[in-house]
């Protein structure tokens, strides 16, 4: 006799379903540092817009047309073609007195007046962090208000001080038995680098105090356990430790001043005749371009450009050599 379980059918197997498919551990990662790199390619595309369009695009255009020069032929400029003069333009530009003369003034002038503003907005910055410094965001403001001032501005206000008949300070001088006119050729870089420390200062001063909030308290204190404090404090601890900011704003000081263009151009406009109309290197440019001299100018542009690139970086890197070396 069969047993029950014999005589039923068999059922069917069931299909075992398909196990699901894994990703390995490093996919996912690999996938969102993706997503993140689309996400800041996204946020940055406009800014390398810009920046290809207004700052790439015109120095290599500059770097172009600084090969090439326009021929005139005929009488009241004719016709005009467009030669490729190799370096030809170069050639001229060391060879443009008036040119070499604006960099050498301009150089000269920057290794009195920036000193002299680094200096004055490293004691303004140490006088704010003090700790018996008093109404400290009034007095920020204060050194501040000069930059805030558009340079036309703060040019057309020093050019009317300035002026030998309404100057204040003609008079105090004349009675000390000093009579000088500020605006004489031989002062007027002095008269130059007092606006631009004036307007500057404030600035640098509060990028170098910036740096001192980020001291530690406890380095402070520490100092003031052994002993450091006041203007000795100052020079042995907190003048190191800001030496990153003393070194990025004499970059931007030396990069400022081969750019120096509105202070003398407003004294210019005013028709003060000590001022030099190719006073500074970008003036003697401009006055080019405005005779019909482009591609000199561009060759111009290019070497000023060099030239403050040299200056930049040179000091970045004996800064950072003798950073390593100490």
């Amino acid at each position: 006799m069969s047993s029950p379980s014999s005589t039923r059918a068999a059922a069917p197997p069931q299909p075992v379903p398909a196990a699901a498919p894994r990703m390995s551990p490093a996919g996912r990662p690999r996938r969102t540092s993706r997503r993140n790199a689309l996400t800041a390619s996204g946020f940055l595309a406009p800014f390398a817009v810009l920046f290809l369009s207004l700052m790439v695009a015109p120095i290599c255009y500059a770097i172009y047309q600084s090969f090439f020069t326009v021929r005139r032929s005929g009488l009241f400029g004719g016709a005009q073609t467009t030669e490729f003069a190799g370096l030809s333009n170069y050639a001229d530009t060391f060879s443009d007195h008036a040119f070499i003369a604006s960099i050498v003034r301009v150089v000269l002038l920057g290794c009195v007046q920036v000193p002299v503003m680094l200096g004055l907005a490293l004691l303004l910055a140490l006088l704010l962090d003090s700790r018996s410094a008093r109404l400290r965001k009034t007095y920020r403001l204060t050194f501040f208000v000069p930059y805030a001032l558009p340079g036309a501005i703060a040019a057309v206000m020093w050019s009317i001080l300035l002026v030998k008949d309404l100057s204040p300070f003609t008079g105090p001088l004349s009675h000390l038995g000093i009579h000088v006119d500020l605006l004489s050729p031989s002062w007027v870089p002095f008269s130059i680098g007092n606006m631009i420390t004036w307007g500057w200062t404030g600035y640098n001063m509060l990028i170098i105090y910036s740096a001192l909030q980020t001291i530690p308290a406890e380095v402070t204190e520490a100092a003031a356990l052994d002993g450091c404090a006041g203007w000795r404090l100052a020079w042995a601890v907190k003048i190191p430790l800001v030496r990153p900011a003393l070194v990025l704003t004499t970059i931007f000081s030396i990069i400022g001043t081969a750019q120096l263009y509105t202070e003398p151009a407003v004294l210019v406009s005013a028709r003060i005749p000590g001022v030099d109309p190719k006073f500074s290197p970008i003036m003697n440019t401009t006055l080019g371009m405005d005779v019909g001299g482009q591609n000199l100018a561009a060759a111009e542009s290019v070497v000023l450009a060099l030239i403050t690139l040299v200056l930049s970086f040179g000091f970045l890197k004996y800064n950072q050599r003798k950073g390593a070396m100490a």
